[in-house]
């Protein structure tokens, strides 16, 4: 091997071996400023004279991060009292009668109460063979046991999460999708 081919067999290395580890690092830094932004912009809800420019002179990047927790444990301390809980209700209820945001809502809401909630739904890991024979997903458990089905299929069946929103890898060999060949109608 001559040495130019070496020197530029390097170069790409070295250049490949930087970009690993500033990509990271970059993607990191613009998310965790991006968030702050975000959350710096909620300070917008206080009244003019309380906003900190106002207050001690100029802008305190990530005092909205404090005050986005605030107003967390806030909303919180609200909704586990009774008249909190009635108040969620009758927004739910609101939102329900809207279409588009039923589904939206409905379907954050859940998956939001399945990841923080003390249950055990989506704290076991599990591979499934989806979408079709010899193809494997990886899902979480949601469910130990779903009697209704259990019953009707005579076996123990358990309910499994597996995210298909926006899933490109989700396809099927060409032998499978030429198999069905149903008119458009039909399908």
């Amino acid at each position: 091997m001559n040495g130019g081919a070496r020197k530029k067999r390097n170069l790409r290395r070295y250049l490949v071996a930087g970009v690993l580890v500033w990509l990271p690092i970059l993607a990191t830094i613009w998310a965790v400023t991006f968030m702050l932004r975000i959350m710096d912009r909620t300070l917008l809800l206080l009244p003019p004279s309380y906003r900190p420019e106002a207050l001690v002179g100029f802008s305190l990047p990530g005092l909205g991060a404090v005050f986005a927790l605030v107003v967390l444990l806030l909303t919180g301390l609200l909704v586990t009292n009774l008249i909190g809980r009635r108040l969620v209700v009758w927004g739910e209820e609101l939102l329900n009668r809207i279409p588009v945001v039923r589904t939206v809502y409905g379907g954050v809401k859940s998956f939001a109460e399945g990841v923080f909630s003390q249950s055990n739904a989506f704290r076991k890991v599990v591979m499934v063979e989806y979408p079709r024979a010899g193809a494997w997903s990886i899902g979480f458990l949601t469910a130990e046991d779903v009697p209704e089905i259990s019953d009707k299929m005579g076996e123990p069946h358990v309910a499994v999460y597996i995210s298909a929103a926006l899933n490109a890898t989700a396809g099927y060999s060409h032998a499978d999708a030429a198999r069905a060949q149903l008119a458009k109608p039909a399908a």
